[in-house]
């Protein structure tokens, strides 16, 4: 089992800036991959960015230049970092993992919003 806890979400002006980090427990050398995920209200939840055991990134088109996704092996913490943020970047983020079974976060809102 894998617990995976996310913080750094909250209210930014549009082109601002935040820092989500993903702590993970439990089982988590088994993980093949982490991830980034958001969902807007109405909306089904969507693949923001990933990153493999090995480290190599993958993004969403939408968020291609502007996030970017790294981790810290030893802390056993996933980061994205999302810059020059629109409105249409607001929602619930959700860390992810995945081995045989997919965990979730609980979530952290961010709102891009003057």
């Amino acid at each position: 089992q894998v617990q995976l806890v996310e913080s750094g979400g909250g209210l930014v002006q549009p082109g601002g800036s935040l820092r989500l980090s993903c702590a993970a427990s439990g089982s988590v050398f088994s993980l093949n991959g982490m991830g980034w995920y958001r969902q807007a209200p109405g909306k089904e939840r969507e693949l923001v960015a990933v990153i493999t055991r090995g480290g190599s990134p993958n993004y969403a088109n939408s968020v291609k230049g502007r996030f970017n996704i790294s981790k810290n092996n030893a802390k056993n913490q996933v980061y994205l970092q999302m810059n020059s943020l629109k409105p249409e970047d607001t929602a619930g983020y959700y860390c992810s993992g995945k081995d045989a079974n997919d965990y979730w976060g609980q979530g952290t809102q961010v709102t891009v919003s003057s």
